[in-house]
């Protein structure tokens, strides 16, 4: 059944954008035993834990009930030289360890985690480093989006890396007036698109609102990927766009495949799954689970109920409802 959002739940989900990116509240949540504990609870339903073991063991347990699956370390906006390298050998370890068991896979992460707000330079070294070893596994990166003040430099390091290594693909946010040139400007590389709406809060100049017209421009999207037989993630909750993309029998195409975050609709992931589409599951795990919250809630706000359920009751195993 379809669903609209009701005028409601978009202010509700622009405000609770607003707070993800709210620094103060942050840390006053980060620096409260008591609030932090309270929610953290509430973002187990959506973060498989906070060691890559967590992640691969959640993983495993999914594709043996028949989903793709994609792994993140989270976190971004990383603003120091040494911090970034963790990242980045945080992110070589969990290669190693996908290679070790033999675990097939994509692996997701924001270019602000490995460097880009540092330098744009250190920042490609390291997706570089990443992509060669990936390569060497056979396993696929999954560039994200971030804000627009990022989008020129993410796609910039994107392009340098992709020339060479066909193993690496980059997300797109329709609700951007300039994405559809953006994709036209990347079709020609091999590695996978991902798009997504988009989850931060922009200008209203640049960008197109939650709306029908938002929805007809990642349609939109998604047939100039099909057009050109791109391999394309459709990563998306909306009922109205997955149903306009099964009426289209997009799913048919073996390089099209739907994608959901863990812990939301996942009785959606399952239907899709059980009429053919090809489902992956976007796993994260580690400490930098604020704005993933607050993100997730944002974008379906009705998991404000679960949310709340989850913080105060304490428990939330989003895994058995796979």
């Amino acid at each position: 059944m379809k669903r609209e959002m009701s005028v409601v739940e978009l202010e509700f989900a622009k405000s609770m954008k607003s707070v993800a990116r709210n620094l103060e509240v942050k840390e006053y949540i980060q620096h409260s035993d008591l609030l932090f504990s309270l929610f953290q609870r509430a973002a187990k339903r959506f973060v498989t834990g906070d060691t890559r073991d967590d992640a691969l063991m959640v993983g495993e347990e999914l594709r043996s009930k028949g989903y793709r699956i994609s792994l993140e370390f989270i976190g971004e906006n990383t603003t120091s030289h040494e911090a970034c390298v963790r990242a980045k050998e945080e992110f070589l370890a969990l290669i190693a360890a996908c290679r070790e068991n033999k675990f097939e896979t994509r692996i997701s992460f924001d270019l602000s985690h490995i460097g880009l707000l540092v330098d744009l330079e250190f920042a490609e070294e390291n997706l570089r480093e990443l992509a060669q070893a990936a390569e060497q596994q056979g396993i696929h990166l999954m560039i994200s989006m971030e804000e627009s003040s990022k989008t020129d430099d993410i796609l910039a390091v994107y392009k340098n890396v992709a020339f060479d290594y066909t193993n690496v693909g980059v997300t797109i946010q329709a609700h951007l007036h300039r994405s559809k040139s953006d994709l036209e400007a990347i079709l020609h590389f091999e590695g996978p698109v991902r798009i997504v709406k988009g989850a931060y809060e922009e200008p209203e100049d640049i960008h197109i609102a939650r709306s029908d017209v938002l929805n007809e421009r990642y349609v939109e999207l998604v047939r100039m990927c099909v057009k050109e037989r791109k391999a394309v993630s459709i990563a998306s909750h909306d009922e109205n766009i997955l149903s306009h993309i099964q009426e289209k029998e997009y799913f048919s195409y073996e390089w099209i495949e739907a994608e959901f975050l863990y812990g939301i609709r996942p009785e959606l992931s399952e239907s899709l799954k059980a009429d053919g589409a090809a489902v992956r599951i976007y796993l994260t795990y580690g400490s930098e689970w604020y704005l993933y919250l607050v993100h997730r809630i944002a974008e379906y706000p009705p998991n404000i109920y679960q949310a709340f359920t989850d913080l105060i009751q304490g428990k939330s195993d989003a895994l058995k409802q796979y």
